[in-house]
């Protein structure tokens, strides 16, 4: 027997029901209710439908933080359809590569990134065709272009296992891949960070948006939505800390999810001196290791309010949690980390050997979890899911251990991936591109340590003819096709690079040369 989910939307739907004058979201000027942001959403659903779209239709979004980007998120769902937004960041042909992947039905895209919804028109079929946001809004509230309903559109209904995100990320390949996140997992997933993270959420909290709302902080965004919390959207598409830190202050906001990155940025700046933060009070930091010095700093600034969680896209960030109480905890002697916290509500974390058995406190081995925020699997990649479970259990391919209380530390990792900025980074993507350059015989991409970025990707490059090519010419060149974020920061050429008996690259070794270099 297959059960009745409950739709995503209807968080909006309840919210705009039992508080429908209340502030739903404050950007600039503009200030909707919660009756507004529903009216807003109905629009987008009532679109799509006319347009043919219904249950099960992947709907790509491009688009940065936006006021009409929360209207898409739940309109899409509205309409039984499945979120899947792209990394406003991505280049025209990256956001392609995702429409190839999702076959989308439908593209919502924002009036400043043309140049991608031709690139997504010209690798998909789109038989809804393309909703474009971000114009000026008409004076009744509605999405200008679109028409406005006169009564809220229903909530499709949908079913236990039904999608609902397709939420981007990448293979050690450096292909794409979409996990697959479902209404009732994701259900799980804004009652567990209501319990976890921000405990006692309600609708006189506000949060403040410093992150991509196509990922982390748009997770992030639903139980604000459950909870009537008000959202606070910065007017500037770039990080301004004068700005975040006004808006804190003047619409006293309460929380935010934020990465290390962006956390270190936001309380070096000058102004966070000059304004009352004493409203904040969950910050939640994920996405990367964040370096001691930042963060006793940021609490200096902040206050106890640091709560920090660990976690993959796979498993919707719900792996492990620190709270603001627990971050003086020292590890145990001989561990040079500090504790990611202890496992979340629900959810169970094992360290397992190469062999899938569970090893005993103290050693190192592979994180694997299992619980109702694990993920229904990679969209349509049947090799990828074989790669990432095992009897059962999620293989995150990080490696850590467990002490005696049951608390997490994540030692390394099993993979290349580095993480630069709050971001994946996947070397075998740029050492491809690298390798299509006429100068460059061999490459290999590494992250190393950065006080700023957390880490920094370094490409090692051998010349296919003793000639160097220029640093400005590979980063050209690499931009045509890759994310700003993904381009290394340096360029190294040596005459060779430190291969394995076997023939294979010892990355290993590269970062060692490079750290005594």
């Amino acid at each position: 027997m297959t059960l009745r989910a409950v739709n995503l939307s209807h968080l909006l739907t309840a919210t705009a029901t039992r508080l429908s004058g209340r502030d739903a979201l404050v950007s600039g000027s503009a200030r909707l209710t919660w009756q507004d942001l529903d009216a807003r959403a109905s629009a987008v659903a009532a679109e799509l439908r006319s347009r043919g779209i219904g249950r099960g239709d992947a709907v790509l979004v491009h688009s940065p933080n936006h006021v009409e980007f929360l209207a898409a998120m739940f309109g899409v769902w509205r309409a039984g359809a499945v979120f899947a937004p792209a990394n406003f960041r991505l280049t025209p042909s990256e956001v392609a590569g995702l429409a190839e992947l999702t076959t989308p039905a439908a593209l919502i895209c924002h009036t400043d990134y043309a140049d991608h919804a031709d690139a997504v028109a010209a690798a998909s079929e789109l038989t809804g065709g393309t909703l474009w946001i971000g114009a000026t809004s008409r004076a009744d509230g509605a999405i200008a272009g679109l028409p406005t309903p006169q009564a809220g559109e229903p909530d499709e209904p949908v079913w236990n296992g039904d999608h609902a995100w397709y939420f981007f990320t990448s293979g050690t390949s450096g292909r794409p891949k979409a996990v697959v996140l479902t209404h009732d997992q994701l259900g799980f997933v804004v009652n567990n960070h209501l319990c976890d993270l921000m405990p006692g959420l309600g609708a006189d909290d506000a949060q403040i948006v410093v992150a991509p709302l196509s990922h982390g902080a748009g997770i992030h965004l639903l139980p604000q939505v459950a909870r009537g919390a008000k959202t606070v959207l910065p007017a500037s598409t770039r990080l301004e800390p004068a700005e975040v830190w006004q808006l804190v202050e003047t619409e006293r906001v309460t929380n935010a999810f934020t990465v290390p990155t962006i956390l270190t940025t936001l309380t070096q700046a000058p102004e966070a001196a000059h304004h009352d933060l004493g409203s904040l009070r969950y910050v939640i930091y994920a996405g990367a290791p964040m370096y001691r010095a930042d963060q006793q700093r940021a609490r200096a600034v902040l206050g106890d309010v640091l709560v920090q969680y660990y976690g993959l896209g796979e498993v919707t960030g719900n792996i492990t949690v620190l709270p603001p109480d627990e971050h003086d905890r020292r590890p145990p002697d001989g561990v040079e980390y500090g504790t990611c916290g202890y496992p979340r509500t629900g959810m169970q974390v094992s360290i397992q050997g190469s062999d899938g058995t569970e090893l005993p406190t103290g050693e190192q081995g592979e994180i694997c979890v299992a619980g109702p925020a694990v993920f229904a699997g990679y969209l349509r990649n049947e090799e990828a899911d074989a790669e990432s479970f095992r009897d059962g259990w999620f293989r995150t391919g990080d490696l850590g251990m467990v002490d005696a209380e049951g608390y997490v530390y994540v030692t390394g990792r099993a993979s290349d991936m580095f993480i630069s900025g709050g971001s994946n980074v996947y070397p075998r993507e740029i050492e491809e591109r690298l390798l299509h350059h006429p100068a460059v015989a061999e490459a290999a991409v590494v992250g190393v340590p950065d006080p700023k970025w957390g880490e920094i990707g370094v490409a090692v490059c051998v010349s296919s003819d003793g000639n160097a090519a220029d640093d400005e010419e590979l980063r050209s060149w690499l931009g045509d096709s890759l994310a700003r974020y993904k381009i290394p920061k340096r360029f190294v050429w040596w005459d060779e690079i430190p291969k394995s008996g076997y023939g294979k690259v010892v990355k290993r070794t590269i970062k060692q040369r490079l750290a005594e270099s």
